[in-house]
C-alpha cells in the first residue's frame, strides 16, 4: 500500500505534492537504516500507517495559509510533515526531545525541500512563542499533555474553529476527556474505509480547554 492511497483521499494534489509524497517512503527507508525512527512493520506500511493517519487532522480541519501549527512530540516527522506537505502555505514547528529523531526531520525536510517546516530539538515548555494549532500524536495523555502546551496557543482565531489542540488517538477516550467539557471527538472511520482505523480519532481542544 504506498503513496497511492494519499491520493485517494487527497485527490486534488499538485505535482510537487504528489512527487514530495512518494518520495517519503525511499527518504524514510534511507534514514531508518540508519537510526531506527519507524518500526519495520511501519515503515512497510508507511503511508496507511504515518502518512495517511496524520493528514486525518487534515479531513477536520484545513490550515489557512498564514497560520502556524505547532507538533509536539513528532518523533520521525508525524504528524507534522505529511500536514507541512499537504498545506504548504502553513508554517509547522516541529519539536522532540530526542535528538536523533529531529535529525531524521532535518534530513527529510531537507530532501523533500519543504521551506515552511522548523525542527527543533527540545522541549515544548522550552518555547516562547505562541501558535494557532498544536497537533501531537498521542504522546501523553491529555491531562499531561494540556499542561506541557500551556500558554502556547494564541488567543486571536484566523480560523472559524477556535484555536486549540488536535490530537490523533486510539480506544476509550472516555476516562481521559471527563475533565474536558469542550472536547470533540471525530472517528476516523467517517473519513478513511481502510480498517487500520477502525478505533483511530482526532480529538479537537478548544481554547480554555474546560
Amino acid at each position: 500500500m504506498g503513496g497511492e492511497i494519499v491520493l485517494k483521499y487527497f485527490p486534488n494534489l499538485s505535482e510537487i505534492q504528489k512527487r514530495q509524497f512518494l518520495l517519503l517512503e525511499e527518504l524514510y527507508k534511507d534514514w531508518n537504516v540508519k537510526i531506527n525512527v519507524v518500526s519495520r512493520k511501519d515503515i512497510a506500511e508507511l503511508y496507511l500507517r504515518h502518512v495517511l493517519h496524520s493528514l486525518g487532522i487534515a479531513k477536520v480541519q484545513k490550515f489557512k495559509p498564514g497560520s502556524t501549527i505547532l507538533d509536539v512530540g513528532t518523533g520521525g516527522g508525524f504528524p507534522g510533515i505529511p500536514l507541512a506537505i499537504l498545506f504548504p502555505e502553513v508554517h509547522f514547528t516541529l519539536v522532540d526531545s530526542i535528538g536523533k529523531k529531529i535529525k531524521v526531520v532535518q534530513e527529510v525536510v531537507e530532501g523533500l525541500e519543504l521551506k515552511n517546516v522548523r525542527a527543533i530539538n527540545g522541549r515544548v515548555e522550552g518555547l516562547e512563542e505562541q501558535f494557532d494549532f498544536i497537533v501531537s500524536r498521542a504522546v501523553a495523555a491529555m491531562p499531561t499533555f494540556v499542561h506541557w502546551v500551556k500558554g502556547k496557543i494564541k488567543k486571536e482565531s484566523l480560523h472559524e474553529r477556535r484555536n486549540g489542540i488536535f490530537y490523533l488517538k486510539g480506544g476509550d477516550l472516555k476516562e481521559e476527556l471527563k475533565g474536558y467539557r469542550a472536547a470533540q471527538i471525530f472517528e476516523l472511520t467517517d473519513y478513511f474505509e481502510e480498517a487500520f482505523f477502525e478505533t483511530k480519532k482526532v480529538v479537537y481542544l478548544p481554547q480554555k480547554f474546560k
